[in-house]
């Protein structure tokens, strides 16, 4: 530190008109977090480290001292935070040119000097922009610098409360590096304790190359040294070098999980745009996977090796599962680093990791069995979201997306549905509800087993919208079996139906007299075999759309279903008579209704009133 003499030889100088202006805006606006802080003053220091090694190369003089480290300490009597480094410092000019100046940045002229330098011979630059250093402010009342630069006898010292001006002046220190305190507002004294200063670290600069070592006292008040980061880029590492436990372990440090990853994709991009990739499939769904807020992918990324963020949305929403790092040296930020710009390369970046995303997953789900049956099992509701929001990939998606069907119990593809649709088929058919089990013993479903056609059964909330947005898939349409009037009258039952069919000629006009407004229609069909009645829609949204929407609290028009009738079941051939003869089928069209809408899993509307009348049928048949 700087002795008396030193600081009588202080002198005060006014920041650039530039700093005069964006100061405030720096430590108030651009930062979210004030823990950031700490994130570009590391980065600095790192930047720092990197530029004398590579000095180094040319001038051996300023190779840097045998085990070169990033040192933190907080002094909570003092109330101060200091970051020491081994870099290659400043000399007084540069202090005043990097630090007086705002926008200035000494690593971003740096990497300019390198424009020529070949790519091997090239630090990891960091800080791009010239404000990081601020940050600071966001915490401190005052900054105290000291630096020396390396190859140079004499250091500097650079003092500043942040209110316009700075005191710029001789100082001593042993080696070259930069030393940087922080004297701590009364409001962010969180900031001295030694956990909260290791929480942030490893969440931001966890693997940066230089070891960063944390100072605080143990339990006997000396001090001991930890070295907090993790250190290594497996993501930078040759994947011959890397084996199974190294990703295992890496996977769960990053993601906190204790599961086995499914699959690892590691690999670099070259060409227009570089980045390097360590990515992960779940083993298993964390449980509050479905229950997050959030539908926006957490693929953290990373500039240089330095966490910058999480919200980069660097896959779709739909493959929101993958968990990894993204790491580029390629990719421009603005001033604050928090928040990056739309650039071109990161939208290619996005590209290149979806294709590779999808083109793990569609080579899994070709190797199929288990493993591949469990992913589905864990995340295929997510990825299904895809079929409906995502039009460049709908098709891919569709093309490993797995279905519950009535072929049996196993899952199925659609070209697997495909393959067993009969010659004369043209459509698949499809049938959405809240509950697997309901859906295999629903009457729907009757006229399409007794011909021999198979449906897929889907009980995930979004199947109730990506049939309509997907339409085809191989130029085979999505069909309803609730809005697929008509069409079994193409394809011939496979066994001999039972009994015989009623006239209802004069049932179904005398049930919709009865029903009103209640339904759109009443009519025969063939879709049923066993069932008296069940309920169909048209005109809009299917039964299951509508129950949705309801669900959700949205406006849903009242839109009244189809009656069908099943002109073979015994209940309707005694109605058929009854309206024959002219007598009141009035009651039984209620009760229809009702048992209709309950197969559906529908509401019903007056349930006290449905009782009653189906009691009072039944006690007439009983004293009958």
């Amino acid at each position: 530190m700087s002795d008396g003499k030193n600081a009588a030889e202080m002198k005060q100088h006014s920041f650039s008109a530039e700093v005069g202006q964006l100061l405030d805006l720096v430590v108030h606006s651009l930062y979210s977090d004030r823990e950031i802080f700490l994130r570009e003053l590391v980065a600095n220091a790192a930047d720092a480290m990197d530029k004398r090694r590579f000095e180094a190369l040319t001038s051996p003089a300023l190779s840097l001292p045998e085990a070169p480290s990033i040192h933190i300490k907080a002094d909570k009597k003092a109330k101060t935070i200091t970051l020491s480094d081994d870099g290659l410092g400043m000399s007084p000019e540069e202090l005043t040119q990097n630090l007086g100046t705002i926008a200035r940045s000494g690593t971003k002229a740096f990497g300019e000097k390198l424009s020529n330098a070949k790519p091997e011979d090239r630090p990891n630059l960091i800080g791009q922009f010239g404000v990081g250093f601020y940050s600071a402010f966001m915490v401190a009342d005052k900054v105290d610098v000291i630096s020396r630069r390396a190859g140079e006898d004499v250091a500097a010292r650079w003092v500043s409360e942040g209110k316009g001006s700075y005191s710029l002046g001789p100082a001593e220190r042993a080696h070259a590096g930069t030393d940087i305190t922080l004297h701590i507002k009364d409001d962010a004294e969180e900031f001295l304790d030694p956990w909260r200063l290791r929480s942030i670290i490893r969440k931001w600069a966890d693997h940066i190359a230089w070891p960063v070592v944390l100072h605080e006292p143990d339990e006997d008040g000396k001090e001991k040294e930890e070295t907090i980061n993790e250190g290594k880029a497996l993501w930078l590492r040759p994947k011959s070098e890397i084996t199974s436990e190294d990703y295992t372990e890496f996977y769960r440090h990053t993601v906190r999980a204790f599961d086995e990853p499914y699959a690892t994709l590691h690999w670099k991009a070259e060409g227009t745009v570089e980045f390097a990739s360590l990515l992960f499939l779940p083993g298993a769904r964390p449980f509050d996977f479905m229950e997050q807020s959030s539908r926006e992918s957490r693929i953290h990324l990373h500039v240089r090796r330095m966490f910058i963020t999480d919200e980069a949305n660097l896959v779709p929403n739909w493959l929101r599962f993958v968990q990894g790092v993204v790491d580029t040296d390629d990719l421009p930020l603005n001033v604050s680093r928090e928040m990056l710009q739309s650039t071109p390369v990161l939208a290619r970046i996005r590209k290149a990791v979806t294709k590779r995303v999808i083109s793990e997953v569609k080579k899994r789900a070709q190797e199929g069995g288990e493993a591949f049956t469990g992913f589905w099992n864990n995340f295929g509701l997510v990825i299904k979201e895809g079929l409906w929001e995502d039009s460049e990939h709908r098709q891919e998606i569709a093309e490993f997306a797995r279905f519950h069907s009535t072929h049996d119990d196993e899952l199925t593809t659609l070209d697997d549905y495909i393959s067993r649709m009969k010659p004369e088929q043209e459509t698949i058919y499809y049938l959405v509800g809240d509950n697997l089990n309901a859906l295999k013993a629903s009457a729907q479903l009757e006229g399409f087993r007794a011909r021999g056609l198979e449906v897929l059964l889907l009980s995930d909330a979004v199947d109730s919208f990506w049939p309509d947005r997907l339409h085809s898939y191989k130029d085979k349409t999505f069909r309803s079996v609730a809005q697929a009037h008509g069409e079994l009258e193409k394809f011939a039952p496979e066994a001999e139906e039972q009994g015989d069919a009623a006239n209802v000629e004069k049932l179904t006009p005398a049930l919709k007299d009865a029903l009103g407004e209640a339904v759109k229609e009443v009519r025969s069909t063939v879709r049923l075999t066993g069932s008296a009645v069940v309920l169909a829609s048209e005109g809009g949204p299917d039964l299951a759309m509508q129950r949705l929407m309801r669900r959700s609290g949205q406006e849903m028009p009242a839109l009244p279903p189809v009656l069908e009738i099943n002109p073979r079941h015994p209940l309707i051939c005694a109605l058929a008579e009854r309206a024959e003869k002219g007598e009141s089928v009035a009651e039984h069209a209620r009760i229809l209704l009702d048992l209709a809408r309950v197969q559906e899993g529908e509401a019903l509307p007056d349930p006290s009133g449905f009782a009653r009348t189906l009691a009072g049928l039944l006690a007439g048949t009983v004293t009958a």
